[in-house]
């Protein structure tokens, strides 16, 4: 394994938004773990420490995201996190990462509205992650 290789935490119960985004940044040359469920991400993150975990609003929970967002920053205080979320296509409601909600309690440094595309992801982990 490459010393260098950045470790990334996807979580997303829509397969079709994990697979495509998970490819593409294996084929980056990322390290990514995946989970489907809060569940799922709690448990992923005993055993895993990420750079920078991409994780779903809304999954078993409609706050799962902003959960597990929370338990990471408490657990990993330097891991990044983007929240994809599909919230405000579903209510009108933006969610913003510099919101007082978004910064102060879930610390996520940023919000992306789904319906990007993986190579906007992407283009985003880079920016982050300063590569």
């Amino acid at each position: 394994m490459d010393i260098m290789q950045k470790k990334i935490m996807l979580v997303d119960d829509d397969p079709d938004f994990l697979e495509p985004v998970k490819i593409l940044l294996e084929s980056h040359d990322y390290i990514v773990e995946t989970a489907n469920s809060e569940e799922g991400a709690v448990k992923l993150m005993e055993n895993f420490k990420p750079d920078l975990a991409v994780l779903d609003l809304m999954m078993d929970n409609y706050d799962s995201g902003f959960i597990i967002s929370h338990k990471l920053k408490k657990l990993y205080p330097e891991t990044i996190v983007i929240i994809a979320t599909g919230v405000t296509k579903e209510t009108g409601y933006r969610f913003s990462s510099d919101s007082e909600y978004g910064n102060n309690w879930t610390k996520a440094d940023l919000i992306m509205d789904k319906g990007i595309r993986p190579d906007q992801i992407l283009k985003e982990i880079k920016k982050l992650l300063k590569e």
